[in-house]
């Protein structure tokens, strides 16, 4: 096996990184030998590059996961699983703040969250190397008294997790340490905006042991995607990203009848009474629409406030918001990063046409900074409407940005009627001092993660996903390692006797 070939070269933008995909134990261009550029969202300049997979290279990846899924991986114990497992949780540590910077550069996220995140890959990978020795069958009592029946835990097959580009190494781990203690194999592919993390993830793959095929990489955009989830090798595809994208997904592995498990969009309440601690509470809108940018699925991008402290939580967060620091994503002291691509940065902006359209009043942001410093990066001020409705799409639709919309409400029904109104279901919050009232309304809302008095709170040993069209399935814990099983019933016969073929049982 060699080392993934790293190579630079000269631009009008400046020095480009070449970055290879890895395939069956190989770091590999794609077979048309075509490159993509990713761009650093910072400085608005490409910075590196990586191969275009096509439907060949998707073919090769899947293949060789399909033979290593019978090959030495399928000859391991699940301890010696276990023990890979665990080895590449070591390896992450040494290289998490290299991991950190890479995934910052490529999309904009602020280094003080990626280090963060990656300072915690270790203990997600961990957590699921111990699960790899624990999958446990059962012993079933037959009614035919000339029988043992058992169940047998098996791995589901091949994996293909197509990824988003807010988190790339963060959400992969909650795929691949579950499908890996399975028993699957498992063939990664990160968005076309962040290759580059998935791709230096590898080579600790590489360097913990892993057999060939065991763990693949294929770089690209739409297309590679689309050929992926559509390849009658795969036997579950894992998806994150938004619900448009999820629906197509879904219907394309469900021509070969492959299993999903979909981590969609939101549009998640956070709800103040007028009984909150309301410094904490304002600390925890804060986090949950501005921190990443306002580019995480369980966004709190809908506010909902009782109607006696509206006017003062408002005051509060208007006061607030302009004072986070925006700039480079790598300096430690910057709280708020650019938009992760221009797109994105366009469809940002467009919402914000789309509410004042509709009646919204801009009470703070609404435009790109013009601090001299921040004007090549996809920069987007913290943004606060006011005079919305659950009616208004600004309100309705996920934008993923840095826009909050802010709702008065009179009685806690009416609060959990608004929280409900949405087609998702993802994450949602209460903020009071009645624990009472919080478990009470922490019941009624439809939703895969609420918090009481918190935000934007997870952990690998506690089950993540959405209701409704946030998604299908759930990662993490126990639920997220049953995701990638699948039963298989055994019956033996003890006696030895023949029975009427004609007859069951």
């Amino acid at each position: 096996m060699t080392d993934q070939l790293v190579e630079t070269s000269q631009n009008g933008a400046g020095v480009l990184q070449h970055r290879q995909m890895y395939i069956d134990g190989r770091w590999v261009d794609a077979v048309s030998g075509q490159t993509f550029e990713t761009v650093n969202p910072y400085t608005g300049k490409a910075w590196a590059t990586a191969p275009l997979a096509g439907p060949e290279d998707v073919a090769a990846a899947v293949d060789a996961a399909r033979r290593a899924l019978t090959g030495p991986w399928a000859a391991l114990s699940a301890a010696q699983r276990g023990a890979l497992i665990r080895r590449l949780a070591q390896l992450i540590e040494p290289h998490a703040d290299e991991l950190a910077r890479i995934e910052t550069t490529d999309n904009g996220k602020v280094i003080r969250e990626t280090r963060a995140q990656m300072a915690g890959l270790p203990a997600t990978y961990e957590f699921f190397a111990g699960a790899a020795d624990k999958i446990f069958g059962d012993t079933i009592p037959a009614p035919q008294t000339n029988y043992f029946t058992y169940t047998r835990r098996e791995p589901i097959g091949v994996v293909a997790a197509i990824l988003p580009w807010n988190s790339p190494l963060y959400l992969l781990a909650s795929k691949l340490a579950p499908a890996l203690a399975a028993g699957c194999t498992f063939v990664a592919k990160p968005a076309e905006q962040t290759p580059s993390s998935t791709l230096e993830f590898a080579r600790l793959v590489e360097q913990a042991g892993f057999p060939p095929g065991v763990f693949n990489v294929v770089t690209g955009a739409g297309e590679t995607g689309a050929a992926l989830s559509a390849h009658p090798g795969v036997d579950k595809v894992t998806f994150t990203g938004s619900t448009a994208t999820g629906i197509a997904v879904m219907k394309s592995a469900a021509d070969h009848l492959a299993e999903v498990t979909l981590e969609l969009g939101g549009k998640s309440p956070n709800i103040i009474f007028d009984d909150a601690d309301l410094e904490a509470a304002v600390n925890g809108v804060m986090a949950g629409i501005f921190a990443a940018t306002g580019q995480t699925c369980i966004a709190g991008s809908r506010l909902l406030v009782h109607r006696s402290v509206h006017d003062e939580v408002v005051q509060r967060l208007t006061r607030r918001a302009p004072e986070i620091k925006m700039g480079d994503p790598l300096d430690m002291d910057t709280e708020m990063g650019p938009i992760a691509f221009a797109e994105q940065l366009d469809k940002v902006r467009s919402y914000l046409d789309i509410g004042t359209a509709e009646g919204a009043e801009v009470v703070c942001g609404g435009r790109r900074p013009d601090t001299p410093e921040l004007a090549d990066g996809f920069f987007f001020e913290p943004t606060i409407l006011t005079g919305v409705d659950n009616s208004m799409r600004v309100v309705r639709e996920e934008i993923f940005g840095p826009v909050l919309s802010v709702l008065p409400f009179d009685t806690e029904e009416e609060a959990v009627a608004i929280g409900n109104d949405t087609n998702y279901g993802l994450a949602a919050a209460v903020w009071t001092k009645d624990i009472q009232r919080a478990h009470r309304i922490a019941h009624q809302l439809k939703a895969g993660t609420v918090w009481i008095n918190s935000y934007r709170v997870l952990a690998n040993n506690v089950p993540y996903g959405g209701f409704g069209q946030s998604g299908i399935g759930r990662e993490n814990g126990i639920e997220g390692l049953e995701a990638y099983l699948q039963t298989k019933a055994v019956w033996v016969e003890l006696t030895g006797a023949t029975r009427d073929p004609f007859k069951l049982g």
